[in-house]
């Protein structure tokens, strides 16, 4: 059984749908679907989901992209829902340089501040990482993000960066992009990670691996994913479902609240 470690059940589009789409999961031999926020509105509907599936949990936080709104209200917030008994990790959280549309120093600051919350919570952290590698990594070490851990989700870094996430604490989240023919990066990455430290995750809506690339992604499609990685790696999907469904329950607690 597999683990959809990154899904946006969350999302407007999908939300209305996640009654059928978890079925289709299932069938498809996913066992759990983590859904992380990445507002007010995204973590409350993520709760919302956690609350009602059994074999759904729940991550909180605030987006990059979003860091300008970021009130101490928020925070305050954060922290009351992670006390929510199906909530696993603070996230997504990070940095995301591609568009700047919201000044870097504000996106550090509402990043260094949630992990010092999830610290303080003792909650792993789910890193959303664009175009920001480096600083990405320097924040995680100045705010010594090893001492909780968490996840780089849908790794888009080197083979020398994996190893430098790992020696912090961190482990690596491959989706949809590891299949696309232009993959380099994700597929040296898939191949060279250990096993104890690889997840994999959908992104759902976004990013759908091939053959539905372009199109709407869905948690289901994390078996197609998981298929690929597997024959990168000269393994049977049943091995890399075991030791990524190990890798993710250890990392989140799943099935133990």
């Amino acid at each position: 059984m597999l683990v959809d470690s990154h899904c946006h059940l969350n999302d407007l589009d999908l939300y209305p749908l996640a009654d059928t789409l978890l079925e289709e999961a299932q069938a498809s031999g996913v066992c759990t679907v983590l859904v992380p926020g990445y507002d007010r509105a995204s973590s409350l509907r993520a709760i919302a989901l956690a609350e009602r599936f059994t074999d759904v949990y729940a991550a909180v936080g605030f987006h990059p992209q979003d860091a300008e709104q970021v009130t101490e209200r928020d925070y305050d917030d954060l922290a009351m829902w992670c006390r929510h008994e199906k909530v696993v990790a603070i996230g997504e959280i990070g940095l995301d340089y591609h568009y700047d549309h919201v000044p870097r120093d504000v996106q550090q600051q509402v990043f260094s501040q949630q992990i010092a919350l999830a610290k303080r919570m003792n909650k792993p952290v789910i890193i959303h990482d664009r175009e920001a590698h480096h600083d990405v990594l320097e924040t995680l070490r100045a705010t010594d993000a090893a001492a909780i851990g968490g996840v780089l989700h849908c790794f888009s870094g080197s083979v020398e960066m994996m190893r430098e996430a790992i020696d912090l604490n961190f482990y690596i989240g491959l989706g949809g992009p590891v299949t696309f023919k232009n993959a380099k990066k994700p597929v040296e990455v898939a191949c060279a990670v250990p096993a104890e430290r690889l997840l994999v995750e959908t992104d759902a809506p976004w990013l759908a691996p091939v053959p539905h690339r372009g199109k709407t992604n869905k948690p289901s499609y994390v078996r197609l994913i998981a298929e690929h990685i597997a024959n990168l790696r000269s393994i049977t999907l049943e091995e890399l479902a075991t030791q990524t469904t190990a890798n993710a329950r250890a990392l989140f607690g799943l099935g133990t609240r």
